[in-house]
């Protein structure tokens, strides 16, 4: 697993880099202002919806059920099966998105109250909000692609097909922020080319499919039994994955009260985004594929193996991502956002919600591990138990802790209810499949007390050089948090090598093999 691991996680990691760069643009455009927590909020209604039914429920009700077919049933029955779930695909989501365009203007106020108070607010997100929802099919399209190509062990194109949506983003921003465009005309034609960003997520992995057989033909046959199989999948699938997506959609409706939060929210959990993609996702897609097809062959003991497995990898990783981000918050938010229209005040409100939304972090890569392993024994009833209970959780936080911490609170209690998800996922999985927690219980200990020195180790460099260089020259900040980095993972590699973490020589192995070819 670690190796292909490691391709997925450069992959992944080329297209989080990208996304940091395209963020930095967005911010040098537009900052904390008006107009970006506009585009944050008409963004995130289309994205709500791909992460819960596409690129969330349908890839964890599709990958598995293509796999059995596959299998069970060769490549010509997987095929067709995957053409009826396009035709499905275009008939519902596309349906979906024509409805979505034509109540933009409720659906905004739903989601974010606060911004009628604000002269033009509004309208400008149900503009944007239009603009963006046919992103919904085209990367819905991307998520059938990329699950027959996961499911085929072909990782490559679909980790690399979000780096070319970021790629396109970039393009469009740099060129927005040359011609000199703002406010009105910035948020638009960013709008845009996310737009065309998804169409080029979906184009680039079909020669891969092709390769691997597949050809196109519209099929609408609704009465499919691999169709059905994941409709009836879909269903508690939407739910039991959409914890970490609904409780953003609460939050956003507490944030657009306080002018500014919306976007630096977002631009803290952009920040997420990079160790959950880079290490929790490159797991998690590695692990359900292993996951989907020791189910096909009905080898429970292999998918306890596999998922412990997942769980040890993403500790290793995700942990140590954890401490660091919350030792280095504002040196990092600083070094990557403070440019432009972006202002100090602004580095200060996003680093404490990288704060909130960092203590998380283990729980959110975990949930992305465990939850595909009850669609693959076909129990998807108990992630939705989980997330239901997380939402519950986190609007209770929310109502607790946002008259007391603002916008902060809102992070934290994603947070936590990501834990909670997390917890529920393990203990149902324990009971459901007979799975040993202690090993994994007494390794993650161990990572913790390594990922302890590698905060530290941060903190003093990052503090020293920044006394010594200064913090407003880029170059300065660049030396300060490059070298803070490398002390801390330094820190990080000697602790675990003490505490015989395992995964760090299996990492070193792997580097090493690479060398030598």
């Amino acid at each position: 697993m670690g190796a292909k691991a490691a391709l997925v996680s450069a992959a992944t990691m080329l297209s989080r880099v990208l996304g940091l760069l395209r963020e930095q643009l967005f911010a040098a455009l537009l900052g904390a202002s008006a107009f970006a927590d506009a585009f944050v909020v008409a963004f995130r209604i289309p994205n709500l919806l791909r992460d819960l039914f596409a690129e969330g429920a349908l890839s964890a009700a599709f990958v598995p059920t293509f796999s059995d077919t596959l299998k069970n049933q060769g490549r010509e029955r997987a095929v067709r099966l995957a053409n009826a779930v396009i035709g499905a695909v275009l008939v519902v989501v596309g349906g979906l998105t024509l409805l979505g365009m034509l109540f933009a203007p409720w659906l905004v106020d739903a989601m974010a109250p606060g911004f009628a108070s604000v002269e033009g607010k509004r309208e400008i997100t149900v503009l944007c909000t239009r603009i963006m929802f046919p992103f919904l099919p085209l990367v819905s399209l991307a998520a059938v692609t990329m699950g027959q190509l996961n499911a085929q062990e072909r990782f490559g194109p679909p980790a690399f097909a979000s780096a070319l949506f970021n790629v396109v983003a970039i393009v469009g921003g740099a060129f927005l922020y040359v011609a000199g465009a703002h406010d009105e005309q910035a948020v638009i034609g960013w709008s845009v080319f996310t737009l065309l960003g998804g169409a080029a997520q979906l184009l680039v992995q079909v020669p891969a499919a092709r390769a691997l057989g597949h050809r196109f033909r519209l099929l609408l046959d609704f009465a499919d039994p691999g169709l059905r199989r994941i409709a009836r999948l879909m269903g508690p699938a939407t739910v039991g994955l959409a914890a970490t997506q609904v409780n953003l959609f609460v939050n956003t409706i507490f944030a657009s009260q306080v002018e500014g939060a919306p976007a630096w929210l977002s631009y803290a959990f952009r920040l997420m985004q990079l160790p959950i993609g880079v290490f929790g996702v490159a797991v998690a897609t590695i692990a359900t594929a292993g996951l989907a097809r020791r189910a096909a062959e009905r080898d429970l003991e292999g998918m306890r193996q596999t998922l412990g497995q997942g769980l040890r990898l993403v500790a290793f990783l995700t942990v140590p991502a954890m401490f660091g981000l919350i030792a280095l918050r504002e040196p990092i938010v600083r070094l990557l956002f403070q440019h432009g229209r972006f202002l100090a005040e602004d580095t200060v409100a996003t680093a404490w919600a990288t704060l909130g939304y960092a203590v998380g972090l283990y729980a959110y890569a975990g949930v992305k591990v465990v939850a595909p392993a009850f669609y693959a024994l076909d129990r998807a009833r108990l992630p939705l138990y989980a997330s239901v209970s997380a939402v519950a959780a986190n609007i209770a936080f929310n109502v607790l802790f946002f008259p007391v911490l603002s916008f902060v609170g809102l992070a934290l209690g994603t947070s936590l209810a990501a834990a909670l998800n997390f917890a529920i996922l393990i203990w149902a999985f324990r009971r459901e499949a007979g799975m040993r927690l202690g090993a994994t219980a007494a390794h993650l200990g161990r990572v913790v007390l390594a990922a302890v020195p590698c905060a530290l180790a941060a903190i003093l460099v990052v503090d020293a050089l920044e006394g010594w260089l200064g913090v407003e020259a880029v170059w300065a900040r660049i030396v300060s948090v490059g070298l803070a980095i490398a002390a801390g993972g330094l820190a990080y590699a000697v602790a675990c090598k003490i505490l015989r973490v395992g995964e760090l020589e299996e990492l070193v192995g792997f580097v090493a093999r690479r060398l030598r070819r």
